[in-house]
């Protein structure tokens, strides 16, 4: 994008600065507004979604049980009825042989029922304590649930409250960067995303920095109110672009 105008002198160039840092703190200062908010609900929806899956897991184990159980159920028919049928084989056997084997089979049914019955009992136990950890999960569920309902609800209103002046602002600091110099936007971002309150740009005030407030000698306040060449706080590395005009200079001389 081609810049809209060339600025000529340093104190102009400072004054641009100033004027993208205070766009810029404004923007700052709504999303301060919005807080953890945004990062809160993000967790939240990651948190249900995590515990709706563990809720499918559980729920599909206590399926299986079930289906189990009913698979048990038929087994346990089929080999009582393989019961009375050998019983009623037993009154027509020919021999010892034929005998045994009916007795022998009537015993594998009979095993196979306290199979099933065991195999049952397990089941039930699964669907019982799984039942009871569904419920205690759903509880958890259901309170993340109406967190999150809040959470939403509050971000929307932060975000219907300052949403369509964000929206100027991001407009105004993209039309103030483009007109700014190369390598001073790129030292200005950069100083922005190194300190948490995104200050860049500073004034200096009672003698320090307005960012770190690390002491600004005399001479320095001199050659910076000068405008003449644009200066950086030898302690963080902000850009200083004046001193408040509120401060009472104090010369070295008057210091000495």
């Amino acid at each position: 994008m081609a810049r809209k105008k060339e600025l000529t002198t340093v104190a102009d160039k400072l004054e641009q600065l100033e004027e993208l840092q205070a766009i810029h703190s404004k923007i700052d200062a709504i999303h301060i507004l919005k807080g953890e908010l945004p990062i809160e609900v993000a967790d939240l929806e990651d948190e249900i979604e995590g515990t709706n899956k563990r809720i499918a897991k559980v729920q599909g184990e206590i399926n299986e049980a079930k289906e189990e159980i009913e698979h048990r159920k038929t087994l346990t028919k089929e080999a009582q009825s393989l019961i009375t049928k050998y019983d009623k084989q037993l009154h027509n056997v020919k021999n010892n042989r034929e005998f045994d084997a009916l007795n022998k089979e009537i015993e594998l049914q009979k095993l196979e029922i306290q199979l099933a019955e065991k195999k049952m009992k397990d089941a039930n136990f699964t669907i019982e304590n799984h039942q009871k950890q569904l419920d205690e999960i759903q509880k958890r569920l259901d309170s993340k649930e109406k967190d999150l309902e809040l959470k939403k609800k509050e971000l929307q209103n932060i975000i219907k409250d300052t949403e369509k002046e964000e929206q100027e602002l991001n407009v105004k600091a993209k039309e103030v960067e483009v007109d700014v110099e190369e390598k001073f936007l790129l030292a200005f971002n950069r100083i922005r995303k190194t300190y948490k309150n995104g200050l860049a740009v500073v004034k200096v005030s009672r003698g320090a920095c307005g960012g770190c407030f690390g002491y600004i000698p005399p001479q320095t306040q001199s050659e910076i109110r000068t405008k003449k060449t644009i200066m950086t706080c030898e302690h963080c590395g902000r850009i200083i672009a004046g001193v408040d005009d509120k401060d009472v200079y104090i010369s070295e001389e008057e210091m000495a």
